[in-house]
This record gives structure tokens, sequence and C-alpha cells, in this order.
């Protein structure tokens, strides 16, 4: 089993997290890949940690092999700053060798240092390997339904 270090994104990670990036949304979820511009602005920003963070998790070689990102946001029902892990991918080789554990510890981590009241995340409900991750990882099931709808503007607006 190889070792992996999980850490902080950097500058220098940006060419290996944006392959990563584009596997996750391209191969994992069958997604469009993002135009270039967007791909690299939205990294840009989570590496000044104002909007989220994100965590790598490197081999020995240095080669990057998953990440997991957080985005911060709030709660009116906790009053509170709360965290959203909107991302954990690790590739498939290194799969059931630890990364997502550290990667997810990073993120509950942060989370707790920085005084968020809630770490909050969502997976598909076909994602059953994801669903006995975090049943084991100490995750709580929510009672909340997630709903989504792309913006348009419409009558009324």
């Amino acid at each position: 089993m190889a070792q992996v270090t999980v850490r902080e994104a950097v500058i220098q990670d940006i060419s290996q997290l944006k392959t990563l990036m584009i596997a996750y949304i391209v191969d994992f979820y069958q997604y469009r890949q993002p135009e270039d511009e967007k791909l690299n602005g939205l990294i840009h920003r989570l590496l000044e940690q104002k909007d989220g963070i994100q965590f790598v998790a490197e081999s020995e070689d240095g080669k990057l092999v998953g990440f997991a990102t957080l985005y911060f946001t709030f709660s009116t029902l906790r009053a509170s700053k709360v965290a959203v892990l909107n991302d954990l991918y690790v590739i498939e080789a290194e799969r059931g060798q630890g990364a997502a554990a550290k990667l997810f510890a990073a993120c509950k981590g942060y989370a707790a240092r920085h005084g968020y009241a809630n770490l909050s995340w969502t997976t598909a409900m076909d994602n059953l390997r994801a669903q006995a991750f975090y049943d084991k990882m100490g995750g709580d099931r929510s009672d909340w339904l997630t709903y989504s709808v792309n913006p348009t503007i419409g009558i009324g607006d």
C-alpha cells in the first residue's frame, strides 16, 4: 500500500489538480468538461481560500492521487458559518487504500479548527460505495432532500 500525504493545495499543484478535476467531472460524473478559463478561475479562487479550500492527496513520488473541496457558507438555522464538502475524489487505482479517509479527516479537522458549526455533503442515491464510506466516517444521513434547478430569467424576474 502506497503512503499518501494530505495537505492544502498550493499553486504548484495546479496542473495535476486540474487533470484530477477533469477526470472527476468528465470521467466519473460524465459531465461536460468545463471551459479552461472557468476551471482555472475556480482553482485560483480556491487557492485564495476565501470561498473555499482544496486539499490534495499526494503519493510518495509527488503524484496527486485525489482531492477534496470545501466551500464556505452560512446556515440560518445554526446562525453560524458552515462548510460544504462538495468534492471528494481519489483515482481508481488508489481507492480503498486510505487516501479518501485522510482527505475526509483533513476537511473535518479544518472545519473544526476554523469554527464551522457543521460539515455537510451530498452524494448520489446510486453511489453506494460513497455512502458506505461516509457511513464508516461517522456521517449522519439527513432527513432533507436535495433539489436543484438551472437558473433562468422569466416572467416575474
